[in-house]
C-alpha cells in the first residue's frame, strides 16, 4: 500500500493585495459558480462580517494578508469569554450573558476556514492563517436535549385545532415527530410530495442539505392530518405548498421556530430551547429506542456521515442499563444450574 506523501508548500508569487471586503466578495462569487446554496453564501457573508468588525475594532487592518493565526486565536478567545450574547441585536436588549457556545464558535470557524481555504486555493493568499487553528473540542453529549414522551404529549395539546394557524402548526409538529425532517425540508413541502398510497414523502435533491433525492416514510396517523390540511388549503389558497401563513404565504424557519417555542412555553417546557431541530433529535432518539437500526435511520434522516448521526442518538444512563440487562450474554445462562 502506497503511503500518502506530505504535500510540499509552493510559494505563491505576485499575490494581489485584497481588502477584507474584496476577499469575501471574491469567495462568494467563486463559491456561487461552484453551486453552493444561497443560504450557505449568506452565512459566509454574515460570519465574515462579524470577524471583520472585530478586526477593525482591535487591529485596524485593511488587507486580508495581514490576518495572522494569533489574531484568529484571539478572536476565538473573545467569542468564548468576552462577547456579549446577542450584543447589538435589533430586538433583544436585555442581558443574555457573556460567551458564545462551543457549537456557535465552531460554526464561525468553519465559515472562516472555507473563506481562507478558497483564497489559498485560488492563489489569492500566500499564507493561510487557519492552517494551525483547530475547532474547539466538544462533548458529544453536549447537545440540545430531546423531548420526553410527557413533554411531547403536552406540547401537542397546545395548538387550537379550530383555528387554521393552530391546526397547521399541529400538523407540522406531527410530521416532524413522525419523519424527522429538517425545518427547511418541512416548510418547503408541497401536496405533490406526498404519496398516500405508499405513504412516502419524496424529497427532491434541491430540498435536501445533502442534495440527494430521498424517500421518507410517514405513518397512517399523520396521513390523515396532512390530507385534512391539503383540503383546507385548497379551499382558501391557490398554491400547493403545505405549510402557509393565514394569508397564503410561505412560512420562514425563524417564525416557525418561534411558534414551537410558544407552544413549549404553554406546555411548561421552559428548560429546553425547543426548535424544529429538537423535534428531529427527538425523532432520532425514539427511532433508535424503538428498535430502528442505525443504517435505516441514517437513510431516512438524510445524514451523509454516520458520525454526524451518532451525535443525535447518544444513550443516557437509563438506556445503557436497560440495553445491558436485555442483551447481556449472561442472561441466557442465568437459569442454568449453578447460576
Amino acid at each position: 500500500m502506497s503511503l500518502k506523501k506530505r504535500k510540499r508548500r509552493v510559494a505563491v508569487s505576485n499575490v494581489p493585495e485584497l481588502t477584507l471586503e474584496q476577499a469575501v466578495d471574491m469567495v462568494v462569487s467563486g463559491k456561487r459558480t461552484e453551486g453552493l446554496r444561497e443560504r450557505t453564501l449568506l452565512d459566509y457573508i454574515k460570519m465574515w462580517g462579524y470577524f471583520q468588525n472585530w478586526l477593525q475594532e482591535n487591529y485596524k487592518i485593511e488587507h486580508v494578508s495581514e490576518i495572522t493565526t494569533d489574531m484568529i486565536r484571539n478572536y476565538i478567545h473573545w467569542m468564548r469569554y468576552d462577547k456579549q450574547k446577542y450584543g447589538g441585536h435589533k430586538y433583544i436588549t436585555n442581558d443574555q450573558g457573556i460567551g458564545l457556545s462551543v457549537t456557535t464558535i465552531n460554526i464561525n470557524l468553519r465559515c472562516l476556514r472555507a473563506v481562507f481555504n478558497y483564497l489559498e486555493r485560488e492563489e489569492l493568499l500566500e499564507v493561510n492563517p487557519m492552517d494551525r487553528v483547530k475547532l474547539i473540542k466538544q462533548d458529544e453529549n453536549d447537545l440540545r436535549g430531546a423531548l420526553t414522551d410527557d413533554e411531547a404529549k403536552e406540547i401537542l395539546k397546545q395548538p387550537n385545532l379550530r383555528d387554521y394557524v393552530g391546526f397547521r402548526d399541529f400538523v407540522a409538529m406531527n410530521v416532524l415527530l413522525d419523519c424527522g425532517l429538517r425545518v427547511n425540508e418541512l416548510l418547503s413541502l408541497r401536496a405533490g410530495d406526498f404519496d398516500f398510497t405508499t405513504r412516502f414523502i419524496e424529497l427532491a435533491g434541491e430540498q435536501n442539505k445533502s442534495r440527494v433525492n430521498r424517500l421518507v416514510p410517514f405513518s397512517s396517523h399523520v396521513s390523515k392530518w396532512v390530507l385534512q390540511l391539503i383540503t383546507e388549503n385548497k379551499t382558501e389558497f391557490k398554491t400547493d405548498r403545505l405549510f402557509l401563513s393565514s394569508y397564503g404565504e410561505p412560512i420562514k424557519a425563524n417564525h416557525f421556530n418561534k411558534r414551537l417555542k410558544y407552544y413549549a412555553e404553554l406546555a411548561g417546557v421552559i428548560d429546553k430551547k425547543v426548535t424544529a431541530h429538537v423535534y428531529r433529535h427527538t425523532w432520532a432518539v425514539n427511532m433508535i429506542r424503538n428498535g430502528c437500526d442505525p443504517f435505516t435511520l441514517q437513510k431516512i434522516g438524510g445524514w451523509s456521515d454516520m458520525r454526524t448521526m451518532r451525535r443525535y442518538i447518544q444513550m443516557d444512563v437509563e438506556d445503557m442499563r436497560s440495553s445491558h440487562d436485555e442483551y447481556s450474554p449472561i442472561s441466557k445462562f442465568k437459569h442454568r444450574k449453578g447460576y
